[in-house]
This record gives structure tokens, sequence and C-alpha cells, in this order.
């Protein structure tokens, strides 16, 4: 029986080694190429090398800008605090304009130092002008009296109710009582007065 089974098992491994044979002949096995692989690696790198120098290329020209930006934006802020040092030196201190009725003037103060003495006209009789310290609250470089007829008030500086100091034509009256309540200056002194006060801010002061 040991016989019979090995020459069953020989004849079957005769007819079963041609189909092997067949099939290792109709599948061809393809070789990984060397040279592709490393045609694919080449063109990686060269493509990442592209990128990183682009992207340092970008990154100067950023670094270049924010440099010569802020560069620019210091000059400016250098350049404005200059500026406003240069304006609070120029004219530094609230302005007080102090105005005597017995002597119908107009002594201008600004940081403690005298630096104007002008003559005015006040509130004629009937028309006094009042006495008191108050802020200039309101200003208008032109404008017309409502009260008298649309009367011209250049540089006009409001400081109690209707009464204000502004500018006016009537330059011989000045140095003596004349107006209607209000203090009147040479339109130039006016014009003077409301530039510092604009720029500073003001008090009046009316004593006898």
């Amino acid at each position: 029986m040991k016989r019979l089974f090995i020459l069953l098992a020989f004849v079957a491994s005769l007819f079963a080694l041609p189909a092997t044979a067949a099939e290792t002949k109709s599948k061809t096995f393809k070789a990984p190429s060397s040279t592709s692989n490393y045609a694919v690696k080449k063109d990686k790198a060269y493509w990442t090398r592209v990128w990183y120098e682009k992207q340092a290329r970008k990154g100067k020209f950023y670094k270049k800008r924010k440099y010569t930006s802020r560069k620019r934006k210091s000059v400016k802020r250098s350049a404005k605090r200059s500026t406003k040092r240069r304006s609070v030196r120029a004219g530094s201190g609230r302005v007080l304009a102090k105005v005597d009725l017995s002597k119908q003037t107009m002594t201008v103060f600004q940081g403690g130092r005298v630096k104007h003495v002008w003559k005015v006209s006040s509130g004629r009789k009937g028309y006094t002008t009042p006495t008191g310290t108050w802020k200039i609250h309101r200003m208008h470089k032109e404008y017309y009296s409502k009260k008298y007829h649309g009367a011209p008030m250049p540089h006009a500086m409001f400081y109690h109710r209707g009464f204000a100091i502004h500018g006016t034509g009537a330059i011989s009256r000045l140095g003596r009582v004349a107006s209607h309540g209000c203090v009147r200056l040479h339109p130039s002194n006016a014009a003077q007065l409301f530039a510092m006060v604009r720029r500073n801010g003001g008090t009046v002061k009316v004593v006898y």
C-alpha cells in the first residue's frame, strides 16, 4: 500500500510541475528602477529648495518693509513730539485777560508773565461792564450781534452771558468807555488774543 501511495504522489507531482512553470512564465516581475526613484527624490528636493528660497526672500522683504515702516513711524512720532514741545514752549500756560475798567486797559498774561497791554473800550453809562472772573466758553471768528441790529463783533470771545471781548471798527474810541457792555479791542489785538485763547484756553477778569 505504501508503494502505491508513493507512486500516485509521484505521478501527481509530474502533472503539477508544468502548470507552475506556465504560471511563472505568465507573471512578469518589474524590478524597481533605481533611476526613477532617484528622479522623484531629486524633483522633491529641488522644489523644496525652491520653496524655501522663495520664503526666505519673502521673509527678508517683509522684515525690510516692517523695519522701514517702524522707522517712518518713529520719525513721525518724534516729529509730533518735537512740534508739541515747541508749541508748549512757545505758548505754555492758560491765558488771563485782565480788564481794568478805571484805566480802560487790558493786560494779557500767559504762564504768569505779561504778554501784552492794550487799550479797550468797556460799557458806557447805562451799559456797565460787570466785574468778576469767568472762563471763555464760546468763540466766533465772525459774529454779528442779535441784540444790537447785527453789529459786527469780529473775533468774539464770550465769557459771561452775552458779554464778550471782540474787535471793533471804532478804533478812535479805544481808551474810554464806548460799548454796550462788551470789551472792545483793536481788530489786530482781538485776532491775536483769539488765537492765544483757542490754543491754550482763557479766563477773563474784570476789575475796577
